[in-house]
C-alpha cells in the first residue's frame, strides 16, 4: 500500500517527468553524453528552443551537467548526474509495465 503522503512526496520528480520531450531527452542521455545537436536530431521536431529550455530545466535540478568546451567551433556536452543516472530504474519500470500492459491500452486506443 501507498503511504498517503505520496503525492506530495513524488511531486519534484513529476515536475521533471511531465514536461513535453521529458522523457525521450532522458531516454537519449541514459546511452551516454550527448551533443545539443545530437540531441535536437534524435528528438525531431523539437525546436531548439524547447530542447534548450529542457535542458537548462535539468541542469537546474541537477539531473544533467553542461560541458563547454572551448575552441572551434565550439561545442557543448550534455551528461545525466549520478541523480539523473539515478532516475533509470524508473525508466524499467516503465518498460516492464508497458511490456505487461500495454498492447492492451493501444488497443482500446484503437478502438475508440
Amino acid at each position: 500500500m501507498m503511504d498517503r503522503s505520496c503525492p506530495g512526496t513524488v511531486e519534484p520528480i513529476l515536475e521533471i517527468l511531465d514536461g513535453k520531450w521529458m522523457l525521450l531527452l532522458l531516454f537519449e542521455l541514459f546511452n551516454g553524453n550527448r551533443r545539443f545537436g545530437e540531441l535536437r536530431r534524435k528528438l525531431q521536431p523539437i525546436s531548439p528552443k524547447t530542447l534548450t529550455d529542457r535542458l537548462r530545466l535539468l541542469e537546474e535540478k541537477g539531473i544533467v551537467t553542461r560541458t563547454l568546451y572551448p575552441g572551434i567551433p565550439l561545442h557543448v556536452e550534455y551528461d545525466l548526474t549520478e541523480s539523473g543516472k539515478a532516475l533509470q530504474p524508473i525508466f524499467e519500470a516503465m518498460w516492464t509495465w508497458t511490456q505487461e500492459h500495454g498492447s492492451y491500452l493501444r488497443n482500446k486506443t484503437i478502438e475508440k
